[in-house]
């Protein structure tokens, strides 16, 4: 097995909404805002190369949205989803799953590409992974996510007839990773725990979007229960713990990896490294 951090490229979110409850004041230091109070954040994906399959976890925004969906997120940086696939030594059509963590915009609008007025797969030749209620979540979209479920990233893959459920209530359909379930940011949320060397890499998507929001209260503005992320974030913290996770961020701009340690404070952060230190 070999491990690729994929990186799609940069975008901007609101600080307030990244951090919740927390005041500027603390989060300002360690992902400090601009002007119009937007922080930079990445969208790291992972691209898993086991035997004859190539399974991509995540993929970004994409770039099928017009400006005035763009303007919004403020997309820069030199990387791009197909530049980072090929950077590591395939292409496209090469890929055999992708896996979709959640269907937020920021995490499938890879899947699909716009030629001319058409929409189609990304990657033609793979099967795309979610699951039955996390479908059903997105496709009837309730009002406080409604912006972020996006129709052109999500029923171009069920019309392709390349869509797949996970089932929760059996073994994962990749032979060395488990599934993380999560409820408080989206309804079932799925985070890989990848089993490579002896090592639990986990990919933990918007349960701990960066490095900075390992304390316990710092959950989004964004999770539909975040009472409940909360409560999961503190159960998958004291596991990592426990079990020596490698936690890899999508959203982190700087740190890729760290491992966590009990402290006075609680869980935080004990060492921070590169992907490729590990692999």
């Amino acid at each position: 097995m070999k491990l690729y951090t994929i990186d799609t490229g940069l975008f901007k979110l609101d600080g307030g909404a990244m951090h919740g409850v927390v005041p500027k004041s603390i989060w300002n230091k360690f992902n400090p805002s601009d002007e119009k109070n937007l922080c930079t954040w990445a969208m790291r994906c992972l691209l898993i190369e086991d035997n004859n399959r190539l399974i991509l976890i995540d993929n970004g925004i994409g770039n099928k949205q017009d400006h005035n969906f763009l303007r919004h997120y403020y997309l820069h940086g030199e990387d791009s989803l197909e530049k980072s696939i090929k950077k590591a030594g395939f292409g496209l059509e090469e890929i055999t799953d992708v896996f979709l963590t959640h269907l937020h915009f920021d995490h499938c609008g890879g899947s699909i590409f716009k030629n001319g007025e058409k929409l189609e797969l990304a990657f033609p030749n793979a099967q795309y992974w979610s699951n039955e209620n996390h479908w059903n979540w997105a496709t009837k979209p309730n009002k406080r996510e409604g912006a972020s479920f996006l129709k052109e990233n999500i029923s171009p893959i069920q019309e392709s007839g390349h869509l797949n459920f996970v089932n929760p209530h059996s073994p994962s359909p990749f032979q060395n990773f488990e599934i993380f379930y999560a409820d408080g940011h989206t309804e079932k949320q799925m985070l890989p725990l990848i089993r490579y060397k002896e090592k639990t890499i986990a990919f933990v998507a918007d349960l701990i979007p960066s490095a900075g929001h390992i304390p316990i209260p710092y959950v989004m503005g964004y999770d539909v229960r975040p009472l409940i992320s909360m409560e999961e974030k503190e159960n998958f913290l004291n596991m990592a713990v426990e079990k020596d996770f490698f936690l890899f961020f999508e959203h982190d701009p700087a740190i890729e990896c760290c491992t966590v340690e009990n402290t006075e404070k609680g869980v935080r952060l004990k060492e921070s490294f590169k992907l490729e230190e590990v692999v």
